[in-house]
């Protein structure tokens, strides 16, 4: 059975993920505001700017998981189809994490050296 990942633009700016058996339907719910405690329900109107078909749930729920962590950067990168976009944000990542962890290392050793 299809299931869809989609991505809305809400009416403030802000990007909702989801996951259905039915677009379509989805989308209408968001729009019309059927679900009241619903992320969507108070930035309406929302607009489908993403979605992909895949055949399993368990697919699709990783593809949502994933997409939710991801970055405003990123999703905006997803949404235009710039996968090469999406690799160099990824590469940006890893780096910025690399810095910060090789900085807390120097930063550990650094106490260890006063303390001795």
């Amino acid at each position: 059975m299809p299931y869809a990942i989609y991505i809305l633009k809400c009416s403030d700016g802000t990007y909702y993920t989801g996951l259905t058996k039915d677009l379509n339907g989805r989308v209408i719910e968001h729009q019309t505001g059927a679900i009241h405690e619903s992320y969507t329900f108070g930035r309406r109107p929302v607009k489908l700017v993403w979605s992909i078909v895949t055949e399993s749930y368990q697919d699709a729920f990783q593809w949502e998981h994933q997409i939710k962590g991801w970055s405003r950067v990123k999703k905006e990168a997803l949404i235009r189809g710039d996968i090469e976009g999406i690799h160099e944000i990824v590469k940006s990542e890893r780096k910025r994490r690399e810095i910060l962890k090789r900085r807390t290392r120097a930063e550990r050793n650094e106490v260890k050296t006063k303390r001795a």
